[in-house]
């Protein structure tokens, strides 16, 4: 794990203990900081051994030095934010905790990756390039590996690090020598005063930088494009502006197809020359890179219909770009839907021969794209890939892209995938 002298002898109150939360206890007591700990679920509690727990909302927090709390706990309306003010404490993430204890790490460099969409994508193409071009790399933060449970590098390592708002919120110095906006579209509204202050938030990985760290930004939307032009007013030899993506030749990336993927390519190959890697070790990385579980990930090819898990695509926008991808798709969509509209998805309904609804969303989604296109209201997602292997033909794409978060039905997007995978061997 990642541990630093910086924080020997500290108080912190952890609050929120998921793996970020568990991997921040682990390293802040090996570093010799003193902690308590509290979650408001008591089975989450009891599995917690050998450290002081205690409800930072209940006790005294003047002394601490500072709250660490999940990124899912939503400072705008959970009262730790207020009580932590009043006490003059801190509330920081695991993030903040990372970039203090940075200057105990042998020499490296930090990428941070932000945006709406394409994160995770681009996160691990970053890292696999600079594996591949032979620099020590591990990626990290919100792609679902706590960068404090892990392993420092050495000199000369690249930290690759998946930032979501969330997390920038609780961040207050992570100085990236690149940093990364792909795109913002409206999500998490409900953790924010409106869109311009989600917009606000995704900035900010831009204003912890020092001059002369590269800036790369994709300006296809107009929120981004803001964004740039008012870094590039201050730091103008910093800024990476991506248009959009034009004629890109992805035949040699069997793992990158689509449109979105063609935008998150040429962001992880600004980056990396950003890095200084070459190029023919960056093409390598592009051609070699085998995907992410659950983004577009080809599960099987049956009586030559293609299944394909793209189950962490948990709004439209995530989803739009594999219909864009397959010429005829059965869509297995629904769950816990973020809007009430599927208007980013609308120009892959060409390619769309049916559709199944499943979860909490699944009748509002029959009724918007009943004229659209035949529609199922399946109710659950093993009903959903039946029917679709049922009515597919040999050439046909089945696809999970539920552009909904999963509560409803599964623990998290990996559950839900992880179904997907077991209905698809399932079918006789």
């Amino acid at each position: 794990m990642i541990t630093s002298p910086v924080f020997r002898g500290k108080r912190y109150a952890v609050l929120g203990l998921a793996r970020s939360g568990v991997a921040t206890i682990d390293a802040l007591r090996a570093s010799g900081a003193e902690v308590v700990a509290w979650d408001s679920n008591e089975a989450t509690r009891a599995a917690l051994s050998g450290v002081t727990l205690a409800d930072p909302l209940e006790i005294d927090l003047a002394g601490f030095d500072a709250v660490v709390v999940s990124p899912g706990i939503p400072l705008n309306r959970h009262p730790i934010a207020d009580r932590a003010r009043a006490a003059g404490v801190p509330v920081i993430g695991d993030i903040e905790l990372f970039a203090q204890a940075r200057g105990a790490l042998p020499a490296h460099r930090v990428v941070g990756i932000t945006g709406t969409n394409g994160k995770s994508t681009t996160t691990a193409l970053i890292d696999h390039i600079c594996r591949t071009a032979g620099l020590p790399s591990l990626a990290g933060g919100n792609i679902g590996i706590p960068i404090l449970a892990q392993d420092a590098l050495g000199a000369g390592g690249v930290y690759v690090l998946e930032l979501s708002s969330y997390q920038i919120d609780l961040t207050a110095t992570l100085d990236c020598d690149v940093a990364l906006l792909l795109n913002i579209t409206p999500d998490h509204l409900d953790r924010y005063d409106g869109f311009a202050g989600y917009a606000a938030s995704k900035a900010r990985l831009f204003a912890m930088q020092s001059p002369g760290h590269r800036a790369v930004i994709g300006i296809t939307d107009p929120a981004s494009a803001a964004i740039a032009a008012e870094i590039r007013a201050g730091r103008a030899d910093d800024v990476i502006a991506l248009p959009a993506r034009g004629d890109v030749d992805q035949s040699d990336w069997p793992a990158l197809q689509g449109p979105h993927n063609a935008q998150n390519a040429l962001a992880a190959i600004a980056a990396c020359e950003a890095l200084g890697i070459d190029r023919p070790a960056i093409d390598r990385g592009l051609a070699s890179f085998p995907g992410l579980p659950h983004r577009m990930e080809r599960v099987a090819t049956r009586d030559g219909v293609l299944f394909v898990n793209d189950s962490k695509a948990t709004n439209p926008e995530s989803a739009a770009p594999a219909l864009a991808a397959y010429p005829r798709i059965h869509w297995i969509l629904g769950g816990k839907a973020k809007t009430d509209d599927l208007d980013a998805c609308r120009p892959g309904f060409g390619h769309v021969v049916r559709a199944y609804t499943i979860g909490d969303a699944g009748t509002m989604f029959a009724e918007l794209l009943s004229g659209e296109m035949p529609v199922e209201v399946a109710g659950t997602l093993d009903a959903a890939v039946r029917s679709a292997a049922a009515h597919a033909r040999p050439g046909d794409t089945v696809l999970l892209s539920p552009a909904c978060a999963s509560f409803d039905q599964f623990r998290d997007y990996e559950a839900r995938g992880q179904a997907f995978r077991d209905a698809v061997e399932a079918l006789a």
